[in-house]
């Protein structure tokens, strides 16, 4: 069986994005054998906030958000080498959200290292300021699931290499590495076991 013919032209279109951000964003770093697909979002204004290492993937409708933070010095957004992000997967940034090498997002995954303020019933909330938020650090290797949630209120969370967050899942505190975690909010469920070569449930 043939694939579409016409599906040749969301592929060049795809390439020509990718080339044309390139050449024309600021980014704090754009890789080799990147590949940004033509549906993205990500603000010329905010790209200077974004370190993308190679062979980097964002799939279609993929967005990269950068929120103002007093802060405006450091990097927001870091991408590192081998990162694959799935579609319609979203990444949210006051402060800095930094995945490492070879990081696999599912689609539909959401990382913010801030919330929508709502202290104030009077206003709407899309007149009030983000939360000052916290940081988020994803170790390498590391696998989120279909619609997994990351979220950082304040302070730091951290995933530790080699883990693996279950689908759906809500993550709001940190986890060592090798570690399997599920549920809302989500839990520890196994841990790599180098002794025995094996990921052994955790009992409750």
């Amino acid at each position: 069986m043939f694939e579409d013919p016409l599906s040749i032209f969301p592929r060049i279109a795809t390439r020509l994005k990718t080339r044309w951000i390139n050449a024309t964003y600021p980014f704090a770093n754009f890789g080799h054998r990147v590949s940004i697909h033509h549906s993205c979002e990500i603000s010329r204004s905010g790209a200077r906030y974004v370190y993308i290492g190679d062979d980097v993937y964002l799939g279609s409708n993929v967005w990269l958000n950068m929120v103002p933070s007093i802060d405006e010095s450091n990097l927001k957004i870091t991408l590192g080498n081998g990162c694959k992000l799935g579609r319609r997967s979203s990444i949210s940034a006051r402060n800095s959200i930094s995945l490492e090498e070879d990081v696999l997002l599912a689609p539909s995954v959401l990382i913010m290292d801030h919330n929508h303020e709502y202290s104030n019933p009077d206003i709407p909330i899309h007149r009030q300021p983000a939360t000052d938020g916290g940081r988020i650090k994803i170790g390498r290797n590391c696998w989120l699931g279909y619609g997994a949630v990351i979220h950082c209120g304040s302070g730091e969370l951290s995933l530790g290499r080699n883990s693996v967050v279950g689908a759906n899942a809500v993550v709001t505190k940190s986890f060592p590495p090798f570690s399997v975690v599920a549920g809302n909010p989500a839990r520890l469920i196994k841990r790599y076991d180098a002794a025995s070569a094996r990921w052994v449930r955790v009992e409750s």
